[in-house]
Order: C-alpha cells, then structure tokens, then sequence
C-alpha cells in the first residue's frame, strides 16, 4: 500500500487548547500516520466568527496509507472522540470548537467531493494566520 504525504491544519479555542492541539497530534500519530514535521504553535483571533476565545493553531505534515476521504474520515472521528459535536459545514457557521482538523494538502492532488476539497484554499491563500503556519513546514515541496 502506497504512503501519500498530507498537510494539514488543527486548531482549538476552548478547553486548554494548546493541549487540545498536543492531544490530536498524539492521537493523529497513534491512529493514522507519522508527524513529518510541525510548525510553531501561533495564537489567533477567530476568523469568520465572533468569539472571546483565541485559537492555538498548528500545521503538521504527516505519511498516511488513508486515501483523501478515508483520511477525513479518520479525522473525524478523532474530532469526535476529543469531545466536537457537529462539525462547522453540518451547521452551516463557524462557532468555538474544542478541535478543528483541515486537510489543507494530499501529495498535490486536486480532490473535489460532496464533503472534502483539497486542496484548502481558504487556509492556502486566505488566511494570513494559515500561510505563516504553512511556510514553517516548506509546503511547496509538497505541492508537486
């Protein structure tokens, strides 16, 4: 079975979310693949919501033999399992959330379907806290 490099994105804004962040790498590491490398972990302000509650946020590259939605999958449920209920796109608005794993890249592959887009470009190109997090791990040489 093939191994497929992924980039992907965790943030946590309440309940000790520098732990929350620590907690889901462990749990990401034991469940689905080895952490290539990590950025710094950076505090922000929530984007596109209104909170009082800042983020920790961090990037991750991780080896997987997960295809993109049996990944997503996997995420989840870790997501899941740390105590998120619905997930932002289930609500249909972003609100506080004790965990928040995106698949911002999948060894360079466009992927589109009902319920993944890869790649994430809100965090590739719109997010200025997502860029600074992402050219800590060198993501261009995963974009080939």
């Amino acid at each position: 079975m093939s191994m497929n490099t992924v980039i992907l994105l965790l943030g946590s804004n309440i309940n000790f979310p520098e732990k929350n962040i620590d907690i889901a790498i462990e749990l990401i590491s034991n469940n689905i693949g080895g952490v290539i490398v990590e950025s710094s972990k950076i505090n922000t302000f929530p984007v596109e919501f209104v909170s009082e509650n800042n983020f920790c946020n961090i990037a991750v590259s991780i080896c997987t033999r997960f295809s993109p939605i049996q990944l997503l999958k996997e995420l989840k449920k870790i997501e899941k399992a740390m105590g998120r209920e619905e997930d932002s796109a289930m609500k249909g608005q972003y609100e506080d959330r004790i965990i928040d794993i995106d698949v911002v890249l999948f060894n360079g592959i466009n992927f589109k379907s009902k319920i993944l887009r890869i790649p994430h470009n809100k965090h590739l190109y719109n997010r200025e806290f997502s860029r600074k997090l992402l050219s800590q791990i060198n993501i261009h040489e995963y974009e080939k």
